[in-house]
């Protein structure tokens, strides 16, 4: 890991597999997929190579582990992490399904694509000076961004009480969020401080990985590691 952050919490991104709906582009909050071969393929992929002993999300160094209450993120989990590396974070309580990282809840949008929700929402009178946009109108039915704000800022507050106080590497404080797209994304935006209609656009492929950590070792600067370095091979 990169020297001058050696110790710096880390929170990492693992967004689940590939589902046949989010191949297609359908919004999916509380259906229930299974990861489709690829997915999983994906998700077994990344985490051979960076899950696990000596590697970038070392269980050894992990606080706790949270994941969405969905199915695709607890297999997700289940592909990513070796059945030995499980086992012992959940014996040390380590591993927690939580609610506040389930995917935004889509209410009326529930499996459509973005093309069919604008559509809907212009036959029901809205939208008519600017296009739909989730960041900042919500879903009908469902949440609105201010709901899902409120649990996500709840979540952060628990992990920064307890990353707080391992700012260089005193205990085991990073923390895995097995999560979703939109969910995911919307933490990001919170943790750097940005409301959801903040207009920063950011990309998580399905199986993919991101890191979000703190500047300067303080718990008052978050931010997105937008690169990581590698160790220089002895």
């Amino acid at each position: 890991m990169p020297g001058q952050d050696t110790g710096t919490p880390r929170v990492f991104l693992y967004r689940h597999g590939q589902t046949v709906w989010s191949q297609s582009g359908q919004y999916t909050g509380v259906t229930e997929l299974d990861l489709t071969k690829d997915g999983q393929q994906q998700v077994h992929a990344s985490g051979k190579m960076i899950v696990g002993s000596g590697k970038l999300i070392d269980p050894v160094n992990l606080a706790h582990v949270y994941i969405s209450p969905r199915n695709r993120a607890k297999q997700t989990f289940d592909i990513a992490f070796s059945d030995a590396d499980k086992q012992a974070l959940k014996d040390a309580q380590k591993v927690s399904q939580t609610d506040r990282l389930a995917e935004w809840t889509y209410g009326d949008y529930e499996g459509l694509l973005t093309r069919e929700i604008r559509a809907l929402r212009k036959e029901r009178g809205l939208d008519s000076e600017r296009p739909w946009d989730i960041w900042r109108d919500g879903c009908e039915g469902g949440e609105s961004a201010q709901q899902v704000t409120d649990r996500i800022d709840d979540l952060i507050r628990e992990i920064r009480a307890f990353q707080k106080d391992s700012m260089h590497g005193e205990n085991p404080s990073d923390v895995v969020l097995v999560a979703h797209g939109h969910l995911l994304r919307a933490f990001t935006k919170r943790w750097l401080g940005y409301p959801m209609e903040f207009p920063l656009s950011l990309m998580l492929d399905p199986g993919a990985v991101g890191v979000l950590s703190y500047q300067h070792h303080n718990i008052e600067e978050p931010a997105l590691m937008v690169g990581y370095g590698f160790p220089v091979a002895e």
